[in-house]
């Protein structure tokens, strides 16, 4: 998907939302699991019920490999009816890859070229080499961690580099932003660092930033529309847990709705604010 196609849907939707498609088999409603497939058939529930209020769905990679073949095959299941039938919606990998530059390029076939999704999420400690493989690919795009959500982020990418004078999740950014251009690469700035997005945004002005941790992780979405947005609006903030466990009962697609709309509504007027 090119740039240009996903700000379209953006304004088109007002919307930059993102649902995670974190779709844990334990924690799926009960009577779908008679099915032959009661993931993919969640997933496509989920998708049905808010595909025009979202711009994106991003699958947790670790809930379909966790469950060996029959996991990735509901993952290959749900790619393709997303492409199938809502093409518009951009694809996001959330799998975290990242490794010397030959096996790098296989994991960019198996999620660019197999499973045809738009975006992979990518670890950059190993460097260039283990980044650039994916970037190769004409319209698709590598999400680099940068900045997360999780409470571990403090242990590394704080990390203060006195002869830079800078720390270690600004030197990713300045680093990575070489590799690529704000066509093919964002940024993961989760929105339980919001205070830090302000100086993000200055380092990367025109790139998009995916942004998880808002719903059950507790972000305040404005903050992090007050403090990263741009003139393209440049964000994809992510709900997972928020919205597809809104219901464990049969009513789960109808709940899963009603969480989307209060956050694309809650965008909608935000967008008209800033934007």
């Amino acid at each position: 998907m090119k740039f240009s196609e996903l700000t379209v849907e953006i304004v088109k939707k007002q919307s930059f939302l993102c649902i995670g498609l974190d779709s844990d088999i334990e924690k799926i409603p009960e009577h779908l699991l008679n099915l032959d497939d009661p993931v993919f058939e969640f997933n496509k529930q989920i998708i049905d019920a808010t595909h025009d209020l979202c711009i994106a769905y991003k699958p947790n990679i670790a809930f379909y490999e966790s469950r060996g073949v029959e996991g990735w095959k509901s993952l290959e299941k749900t790619v393709k009816y997303l492409n199938n039938n809502y093409p518009e919606l951009f694809l996001i990998a959330d799998a975290k890859r990242g490794d010397i530059g030959n096996t790098s390029q296989e994991y960019a076939k198996a999620f660019f070229k197999q499973m045809n999704f738009d975006a992979i999420t990518v670890a950059p400690y190993m460097g260039r080499d283990s980044v650039e493989p994916f970037l190769s690919f004409t319209d698709k795009w590598v999400v680099v961690l940068a900045l997360t959500s999780n409470t571990g982020a403090q242990d590394f990418q704080f990390s203060w580099l006195p002869d830079e004078n800078l720390h270690m999740y600004e030197k990713v950014i300045n680093e990575s932003i070489k590799w690529g251009s704000n066509k093919n690469t964002m940024f993961v700035v989760g929105a339980t660092k919001a205070e830090h997005l302000k100086h993000i945004r200055k380092l990367v002005p025109n790139h998009f930033l995916l942004v998880p941790g808002i719903g059950a992780q507790g972000g305040s979405l404005k903050e992090v529309v007050v403090n990263g947005i741009n003139k393209n609006c440049g964000l994809i903030v992510n709900s997972s847990r928020g919205i597809i466990f809104a219901s464990s009962k049969e009513n789960f697609a109808q709940a899963a709705r009603e969480k989307t709309l209060l956050l694309q509504q809650e965008m909608k007027q935000l967008l008209k604010k800033y934007l």
